[in-house]
């Protein structure tokens, strides 16, 4: 009964979607008053209650293993611990659809809630073009992948989970992307409604200013936190591949941040109109390029949930559709724009520019490499394009971006002078240089880590010169969000170049009582023995450590599942402050001897923490930009009531 109600709330909320298109519709042709155009708001917020009873049906499905409902038989199994049942509910292709579907209605709701700053033809056009965009997605669920299909009779046992997804990063891996995937449909709806209505000024960029802040925030915890995920999953000891699935959440991600950036000029000083229109239309269509990517089944992943070729044929058949409409409205609707005031190239708007012209190059490298071996693939050659490619093609645009992100919060608006910041840049260049020789006199670090590290360095001590001449006090909040986050930048910079610089692993076959040596720390391998778990069996390691003030005992595992079977290596970590130790246990070598993985990764931390820094700068500045536009609000309902108050004295 609980699929049935859930599979009739998300058919209600497709024809409520469906509803809210056609009035949002009519609102924008100009008929703003009309009883039709009038249902666009509560269509948009009853849709959203529905999906989120839909979505609920869904996970209680799950949590109580209902294995007549034909997603929970093939994806779950009683034994599993419950925070694995209800994260398995979007573990899968049709449960993650909902989940997409379900957020992409409640930003529905928020828009048509909370929205007031813009006129009510825009909303209703931006909600239309919302309503537009779920209409696929909810064809999509419905004729193709419909969550709550039964099975007659029902499974005996459940199949389970793919092991490798049974971990607290399901939990929080993928809704958060999905809030950042879903929050770029936010402002691609806007930039639609600023085209048609023709509003693509300064109020245009405050109104999608904290929907691009809230989309990248999500992104960037999403992206951390499934690279950590990888990271101590997978059992490999990388933190970043290059696989295409990572480069689907990364390419939306660069995307929006040369988006935020170039609406924080057109908000500030009117200027890059077109620019910032073109971006909000890019940042959308790659999160599409995503979605098709993970899920049409071109690739082998375990990011990848669909393997059926018409359900790929059906995200593609939606990417053409969305991308190419936005990009041939933008075509019919862009020259018509006004030209945003001017700038010269010494001033921040060149600065930010320039740096989103490099954020636009390392898309489009990330964006060939991902794409062309698949095209390849399709023509009959098979090809592998990895971190050779990636590292240094990026480097060649990210190393100028990263120099031009010191000096261009420096720099004022509009037109600027080097006299005027010759202190900063001085004191600039003087900690590159040193930088520079002091990580090639002792580290001897390659020429990729040596630059990350004295880039890593000036950035961090770039990004609070801003400060310089300020009282802190008065300093406004979204500043000290922009410095945060260019800090975060820094730190993770900082841990990018010294993983890859300073790591140190041992491969090694060893008896019960040998000791390895791995950076500061001794390892003896003591007794490998059988442990259970709720859904799963497993030989585990107790690995002594010792040395560098450590005294402790590591358990890594090989683990074997059966529903489904599989085996998986679990990792073993110590973190200390300077970097982690991570073990793994391998097969029996014979004769007594097990393999044994070692790595010493100093300060590889630091890539993490300083994603949580580059998230918590954008929450501060989210927090100072709404603040600023409550304040704005309340002046100009001031100044409107003096108005009114003026008028009716004078008419009296």
């Amino acid at each position: 009964m609980i699929a049935e109600i859930g599979l009739a709330a998300l058919w209600l909320a497709a024809g409520l979607c469906l509803l809210q298109f056609i009035s949002g519709a009519i609102g924008a042709r100009g008929d703003e008053q009309g009883p039709v155009s009038a249902l666009v708001r509560p269509a948009a917020i009853v849709q959203a209650l529905l999906l989120v009873v839909s979505f609920v049906c869904l996970l209680w499905v799950f949590a109580v293993t209902d294995l007549s409902v034909a997603l929970v038989a093939a994806n779950s199994h009683a034994d599993k611990p419950l925070v694995y049942r209800i994260s398995g509910a979007w573990g899968n292709h049709e449960g993650s659809m909902l989940l997409w579907v379900t957020i992409l209605g409640l930003c529905s709701a928020l828009i048509a809630s909370l929205e007031r700053r813009m006129d009510a033809r825009f909303v209703k056009t931006a909600l239309a073009a919302q309503g537009f965009v779920a209409l696929g997605f909810f064809a999509f669920l419905l004729l193709s992948s419909n969550p709550f299909a039964r099975l007659n009779p029902p499974a005996e046992f459940g199949a389970g989970l793919n092991p490798l997804l049974q971990d607290i990063g399901l939990a929080l891996h993928p809704p958060t992307l999905y809030v950042g995937y879903v929050g770029l449909s936010v402002a691609f709806s806007f930039v639609v409604a600023g085209l048609v209505t023709r509003q693509a000024g300064p109020e245009l960029a405050r109104a999608m200013r904290p929907w691009v802040l809230a989309a990248w925030i999500s992104l960037t915890l999403g992206i951390a936190a499934g690279s950590y995920w990888a990271y101590y999953e997978l059992g490999w000891g990388g933190w970043w591949f290059w696989d295409p699935v990572e480069n689907a959440s990364l390419m939306p991600w660069l995307a929006a941040t040369a988006l935020l950036h170039s609406i924080g000029v057109l908000a500030a000083r009117d200027a890059l109109r077109t620019w910032t229109i073109m971006l909000g239309v890019v940042a959308f269509s790659m999160s599409m390029v995503g979605t098709f990517l993970v899920r049409s089944g071109i690739l082998t992943s375990v990011h990848a949930f669909a393997v059926d070729p018409e359900r790929g044929a059906f995200i593609l058949g939606l990417l053409t559709i969305y991308i190419g409409g936005a990009f041939a409205l933008f075509a019919l609707r862009a020259g018509a724009l006004a030209e945003g005031k001017r700038f010269v190239a010494l001033s921040r708007e060149g600065a930010l520019v320039f740096n989103n012209v490099m954020l636009s190059a390392i898309l489009a490298v990330v964006l060939l490499g991902t794409l062309y071996p698949l095209l390849s693939e399709a023509l009959g050659t098979r090809v592998s394009i990895g971190p050779p490619y990636y590292n240094p093609v990026t480097a060649v645009f990210a190393v100028p971006m990263l120099l031009v992100l010191a000096v261009g919060p420096l720099l004022r608006w509009r037109r600027d002078r080097i006299s005027r910041i010759a202190a900063p840049l001085v004191l600039i260049g003087v900690v590159l240089a040193a930088s520079v020789i002091a990580v090639v006199a002792f580290s001897g670090a390659g020429v990729l880590p040596t630059i990350g590290l004295a880039l890593a360095v000036t950035l961090a001590v770039a990004s609070w010169l801003p400060l310089m001449g300020r009282n802190p006090r008065r300093v406004p909040l979204a500043l000290w969000g922009s410095m945060l986050a260019h800090f975060g930048v820094a730190v993770s910079l900082a841990g990018m170049a010294s993983e890859s610089a300073f790591s140190t692993e041992r491969l090694v076959a060893v008896r019960s009582g040998d000791t390895v040596e791995v950076g500061p720390f001794k390892a003896t391998l003591g007794a490998v023995e059988p442990v259970a778990g709720p859904n799963w069996t497993a030989l585990e390691a107790r690995i002594a450590i010792t040395g560098g003030g450590v005294d402790t005992v590591l358990r890594p595992q090989s683990r074997t599942f059966t529903d489904p079977p599989q085996n998986t290596s679990e990792a073993a970590l110590l973190t200390r402050w300077n970097g982690q130790l991570y073990a793994i246990l391998g097969d029996a070598a014979g004769e007594g001897r097990w393999q044994l993985r070692l790595w010493w990764k100093p300060f590889v931390t630091l890539i993490w923490y300083g994603g949580v820094l580059i998230a918590l700068g954008g929450l501060l500045a989210l927090l100072g930009h709404l603040r600023s536009g409550v304040r704005r609000s309340r002046i100009g309902e001031a100044i409107a009531q003096r108005r009114a108050d003026r008028e009716s004295e004078a008419a009296a």
